[in-house]
Parts: C-alpha cells; sequence; structure tokens
C-alpha cells in the first residue's frame, strides 16, 4: 500500500467529521414554514384523493353500463 493512501478508520473519521461539517450548512426550515407546507400538502392529498374515488366511481358506473349492454339485458 503507498504511503499517501489513508487507513480505512482514517477515512471512516474523515466521512463523519465531513458530514457534520455539511450539516452544519444547512439552512433548516423554521417551525412555521414546516407547518405552512405539511397542511399544503394534506390539501393536496386531500383534493387527490376526492379526484381519484370521483375516476373510481366514474369508471364503475361505465364498467357496469357496458356489462349491461353486453349480457343484454
Amino acid at each position: 500500500m503507498s504511503s499517501n493512501k489513508k487507513g480505512i478508520m482514517a477515512r471512516i473519521k474523515d466521512f463523519f467529521v465531513d458530514s457534520k461539517t455539511e450539516l452544519k450548512k444547512i439552512v433548516w426550515p423554521t417551525q412555521r414554514t414546516v407547518w405552512k407546507n405539511t397542511g399544503i400538502v394534506m390539501v393536496m392529498i386531500f383534493i387527490m384523493g376526492v379526484f381519484v374515488a370521483a375516476l373510481d366511481a366514474g369508471f364503475l358506473k361505465l364498467l357496469s353500463m357496458v356489462m349491461t349492454v353486453s349480457s343484454g339485458k
């Protein structure tokens, strides 16, 4: 092994030191921003749920109409 390579333990230590340094650079959102974004996500989930439920009901109605026509009733 060449003399300019670090050992595995030194590389692991460097990894954690560098990770800690990078974590200090992060600009964390405020609690108000987190709650605001959480509210937006919850509203969008509700809207998409209603949309998917409406599509499901529509396709179910369409399928029942097709099945009724195909059975000749």
